[in-house]
């Protein structure tokens, strides 16, 4: 635990996420283009994003089994050959069919990266060195972002479709290799030697029933959307041209979210590792960030100013590592033998909400395209008007997600109150026993 070996696993399982991170963020930077390409409606398009985080979202569940069963080593392997087939797929796509296949099967391998990464890191390290290098994780992985909004976007413009899908293909197999011959599941449990197929959906079903687990999926369902939204998808088409700011700049301002995710990654982790029973304080401190953020946008009179969408993208960072709070609930709530399960049923939680405002708002923005008797063109498709309508869909899914994480998070409270005489008071009261104290 926390060893030099613990440190080249934490490496290479980071490189893992992050090239699984570009790679889900690939269609992000070319969804002007992709339109163009397969000659695709605002929702045909979205539908492309939407199917490769459905199969994300529903595999997370029977993977998070597996990885109880098989560790962390097989399954990132496998995701990783996954992933290489399906940019190989979206490369040399003549049709939007086979296209979304490709994003189906890329959707499987990174399905099976993120919580195999957290699995491998709760087996190698332990004590308030988890939290912080799981924060660590999730900012350093968000770099997978830049390499699609920066060099992918370059290659894209400069060579072509193709190319630039394929050499995201190489990275994956690259990342595999690293794999085969770095990782090793570690010494703290065996896998699949004593768990069987019942034992585990056994451990699966007492996962869901914990509060606990309850309350990682909707702070990860709340903190994680909003910015997966605009990255994945309609971030770029949104900056580029209903803003005007043309495939350069869009592409530069998406960077931004990692940057805030670096500073404020590190401080989250602190913050949980020493003071565990405000975790959720923490969550609804992103949440009401972002929705803030994201109102004053959309209610600006007339084009926003540039300072002003710097600023929601920084704050839309935050998002990132707040979700990572959510895995931090179920390693706190869950055995070691069931983590991987509750980690799978965490993860659910965001991505459902992103492929759900995905949807939404690729469908309203072709209702209004429609509506305003447009041809589909993306100038008209994506202007700044539609985008306001659209955006706003996002209030009504995490304003829902909200109420669901207030109620998890009392009654895991009550259950902590019950089983462990600990009793957690409201977050005011908390500040005025600190002030008083200080006083």
């Amino acid at each position: 635990m926390n060893s030099r070996r613990s440190w080249l696993i934490f490496a290479v399982g980071v490189f893992a996420y992050l090239i699984a991170v570009m790679q889900r963020s690939s269609l992000g930077v070319a969804g002007v283009e992709a339109t163009d390409r397969f000659a695709v409606s605002a929702a045909e398009l979205s539908s492309l994003a939407v199917l490769q985080l459905v199969v994300y979202a529903a595999l997370q569940i029977p993977t998070g089994v597996m990885l109880d069963r098989v560790g962390p080593r097989v399954l990132l392997l496998a995701g990783a050959a996954l992933m290489v087939a399906g940019q190989l797929m979206l490369a040399l796509s003549p049709a939007f069919a086979v296209a979304v296949v490709g994003r189906m099967m890329l959707g499987a391998g990174d399905a099976m990266t993120f919580i195999s990464v957290m699995r491998l890191l709760a087996s190698w390290f332990n004590g308030r060195t988890l939290p912080q290098v799981t924060q660590w994780l999730g900012t350093l992985g968000q770099l997978g972002q830049v390499l699609s909004a920066i060099p992918l976007s370059f290659i894209l413009s400069e060579w072509g479709w193709s190319p630039a899908y394929l050499s995201a293909a190489a990275l994956s197999l690259f990342t595999g290799v690293l794999i085969a011959v770095f990782i090793s599941d570690g010494a703290a449990e065996g896998f699949g030697q004593s768990v069987s197929w019942r034992a585990a959906m056994k451990q699966l079903r007492e996962s869901l029933r914990r509060h606990g687990t309850q309350l990682g999926f909707w702070a990860h369902f709340t903190t994680q959307s909003s910015g997966a939204m605009f990255s994945l998808l309609w971030g770029f088409p949104f900056l580029s041209v209903a803003l005007g700011y043309g495939p350069v700049l869009a592409a530069g301002l998406l960077t931004i979210m990692v940057g805030a995710g670096f500073v404020t990654g590190p401080i989250m982790g602190v913050l949980s590792a020493r003071y565990p029973m405000r975790r959720s304080n923490i969550v609804l401190g992103a949440v009401v960030s972002m929705g803030i953020a994201w109102a004053v946008v959309l209610l600006w009179p007339g084009t926003p100013p540039l300072w002003l969408i710097v600023v929601l993208i920084a704050v839309l960072g935050m998002g990132g590592p707040g979700s990572l709070i959510g895995f931090d609930f179920a390693r706190t709530f869950n055995p070691m033998r069931s983590l991987g399960s509750a980690n799978g049923v965490v993860n659910v939680g965001g991505f459902t909400a992103t492929f759900l405002m995905m949807l939404l708002i690729g469908l309203l923005l072709d209702v209004m395209d429609r509506a305003s008797g447009g041809s589909g063109l993306p100038e008209e498709l994506y202007s700044l008007d539609h985008f306001r309508v659209a955006f706003s869909v996002q209030f009504i899914v995490i304003g829902a997600g909200t109420v669901m994480l207030l109620r998890s998070r009392k009654r895991t409270r009550d259950s902590l109150h019950e089983s462990e005489g600990i009793e957690v008071a409201p977050f005011w009261v908390a500040l005025g026993r600190l002030w008083r104290r200080k006083s």
